[in-house]
């Protein structure tokens, strides 16, 4: 089936997916639909599917239950509209009160109703899979197909779309069904390669970056294993430093946070930490220095001492230090803290929640106490045992001492660091 077919055969799909929705919510709507019995558009177009693709349906063992649902489906409406016929000729004027073969009547017309609703709520389900199943192939065939030289712009605009379509649909959370799909067609490697190749369109391995983590997301158990052990780190930090994408460093903080120490250990095992220390210097872009340091925290919460004494050995205090000193940063201690519009040192740890006064000033303060911040990070991280903490502690004053730049910085500086230390 050439790509444009396949296409429309997907909008299709969406359309009658759409039906099942509107009939499972009005079943009895739906069924009493005009004369005929079969005239309500959404009932109308699954009955349709039914009997014009008959052969489809039947030749196909992956189609076989939603063939079953459909003539279970015809069969019900049949017998709903039948009744309610039988019932509008006079059968049921003849006999009983409020109860007796009117409350009969009701019963078979609500049972009725529930299993309409039902069964269209599983065929909406199988047209789901069978949407699941054309968008995985067609995300295959497209990363597959890209030109070995310069890419059509059509190609590129198709990649980048059933990216964004996979990461879409594993966001609305786990199902087996899809996870089935998603392996059996080899969705995930697809994904992988397109990131993983340097000469990939920049637009499909950003896509591709948001997708990985959105796999994570949908079921570590399967998708952890393959991202420490393929090519997806390395390419994200590659991006990150070659490139200063901000897409890879949001991607890959996103999966410190979902799979911690594992992939911590995995970045300082193939020496991936210098490279992304280095996003900190005051020369890359803003936006940039800011996940980066966002990376920086989530290391130093998660990081065993291995990749902790990285971080230092590559001048991260330095670096911080730097950052805190710029137009974008700022010593919060410093900060009048008692209803003056100051600024609490309480939000030295990261993620401590507050209000839109927290949120103002750090969106135009990004580095205030980076330094701090980090070390706070350290002090009640999950990485690091106690003695660990007392030492690193002591290193970074000494740090700190180093990379100051006058004596009442260095004194600011470990003030907040100190201070922040002791208030969790």
């Amino acid at each position: 089936m050439e790509r444009g077919q396949k296409c429309e055969v997907l909008k299709a799909l969406e359309a009658l997916k759409k039906a099942s929705k509107e009939i499972e919510a009005n079943p009895v709507g739906a069924a009493e639909n005009g004369d005929s019995g079969c005239d309500s558009p959404s009932m109308k177009a699954l009955l349709q599917l039914q009997s014009g693709f008959r052969d489809l349906l039947s030749g196909d063992p992956q189609l076989a239950t939603l063939s079953d649902l459909l003539y279970r489906l015809r069969w019900l409406v049949s017998s709903f509209r039948s009744s309610s016929c039988r019932n509008g000729g006079g059968e049921c004027g003849r006999g009983g009160g409020k109860g007796g073969i009117f409350g009969s009547i009701r019963w078979r017309r609500s049972s009725h109703s529930h299993k309409i609703s039902r069964v269209a709520g599983s065929i909406g389900a199988e047209i789901q899979s069978w949407i699941d199943r054309e968008s995985a192939d067609r995300l295959v065939s497209a990363v597959r197909s890209f030109s070995p030289s310069v890419p059509r712009e059509a190609e590129v605009e198709e990649g980048e779309a059933l990216v964004r379509a996979l990461e879409s649909r594993v966001s609305q959370g786990f199902d087996r069904g899809l996870q089935d799909v998603l392996l059996r067609s080899g969705a995930f490697a697809a994904v992988e390669s397109a990131l993983a190749d340097a000469a990939a369109p920049k637009r499909v391995r950003e896509c591709a970056v948001a997708a990985v983590l959105a796999l994570v997301r949908f079921n570590k158990a399967v998708f952890v294993g393959p991202v420490l052990m393929g090519p997806t780190l390395g390419a994200l930090v590659s991006m990150s430093s070659a490139s200063a994408s901000a897409a890879a460093l949001h991607a890959l903080n996103g999966l410190i946070r979902a799979i911690r120490s594992p992939l911590v250990d995995e970045l300082h095992a193939r020496g991936h930490i210098p490279r992304l220390v280095g996003l900190l210097g005051i020369t890359v872009a803003v936006e940039v220095r800011v996940l980066a340091l966002d990376w920086a925290l989530e290391i130093g919460y998660f990081g065993r001492k291995e990749a902790i004494d990285a971080m230092l050995t590559e001048g991260l205090i330095k670096r911080l230090t730097a950052l805190q000193r710029s137009d974008l940063g700022d010593a919060l201690i410093e900060i009048n803290d008692g209803g003056g519009g100051g600024v609490p040192v309480g939000w030295l740890r990261r993620g401590s929640g507050g209000g839109d006064l927290q949120r103002q000033y750090l969106d135009a303060r990004p580095f205030a106490s980076c330094v701090a911040l980090w070390a706070v990070q350290v002090e009640v991280g999950e990485g690091l045992r106690q003695r660990e903490k007392r030492e690193i502690k002591r290193e970074v004053v000494a740090r700190v001492k180093a990379a100051a730049a006058t004596e009442a910085e260095a004194a600011t500086v470990l003030a907040e660091v100190l201070w922040g230390s002791t208030i969790w």
